[in-house]
């Protein structure tokens, strides 16, 4: 007889997750190219960053199976000038070993309806070490971004430089706000 698998759950991140999502990111900081960071952040800063966006009222989301959390998600402004206030930045990352199993789709799919609630017109993917993380450049097209650009060798990581993908996903209430 074969096991089932649990089932993935969506949900709004708290202080409970912190250790968790701490240390997804840690890795990534550590060993790969999607986030230009250097030092991983501590659990108290990775902890003001849940609390900055969710001050903001935007989603920040993880994904959770068998009481493990496999990856986060959130959106935060693309930019501070006023008149980028709708449009937000996503981010998302993915304990290192859970990749291709429909996680991140789950949940980027989940963030982008979260966010579609909201007043937010536009969301942006800035992607770390860009046309290499096929990965990430795969589930973005999936999901409807866009590719609309390439910073060549904009940051400088793991002793090479690296470019940054620009993808962009017009949200429904971009539609709704066009109908108007």
């Amino acid at each position: 007889m074969s096991k089932r698998a649990e089932p993935l759950l969506i949900r709004a991140a708290g202080a409970a997750d912190i250790a968790a999502i701490a240390e997804i990111y840690a890795w990534h900081v550590q060993y790969g190219c999607a986030s230009f960071e250097e030092t991983p952040p501590d659990e108290a800063e990775m902890h003001a960053r849940l609390l900055k966006v969710q001050a903001l009222e935007m989603p920040y989301l993880v994904a959770e199976q068998a009481g493990r959390i496999m990856g986060f998600s959130y959106a935060s402004p693309y930019r501070p000038r006023p008149a980028y206030r709708y449009s937000v930045e996503e981010s998302i990352y993915l304990a290192h070993d859970v990749a291709g199993r429909g996680i991140g789709s789950a949940l980027l799919a989940a963030l982008i309806a979260r966010c579609e609630q909201g007043p937010w017109q536009q969301m942006l993917a800035v992607i770390g070490n860009g046309e290499q993380n096929i990965g990430s450049l795969k589930l973005h097209l999936r999901l409807g971004f866009r590719q609309v650009g390439i910073l060549k060798e904009i940051g400088f990581k793991h002793g090479a430089w690296r470019d940054t993908l620009i993808m962009q996903r017009a949200l429904s209430s971009a539609a709704r706000a066009a109908e108007e």
